[in-house]
């Protein structure tokens, strides 16, 4: 099981499942982090905290323990 803070530059992957057990669950379903969605690491600060995904049409930046809970198939 690979999460999207597993992901490196310019890989794409596929969301299976968000972690609901995490406090930012909500949030991430809101902005549009939904089973089913493509999504691309784009790009990633000095220390990959936070980290920007092409989603959507749309570039969102997270913070890594947020993508952690982010689980890709």
């Amino acid at each position: 099981m690979k999460t999207a803070a597993e992901l490196k530059h310019g890989e794409k992957a596929r969301i299976s499942d968000i972690n609901s057990d995490n406090p930012s669950y909500k949030r991430l379903i809101e902005i549009g982090f939904t089973p089913g969605q493509e999504i691309e690491l784009v790009n990633t600060s000095v220390f990959d905290d936070p980290m920007a995904f092409s989603i959507r049409g749309t570039l969102i930046a997270i913070r890594r323990n947020e993508a952690d809970c982010i689980i890709l198939s």
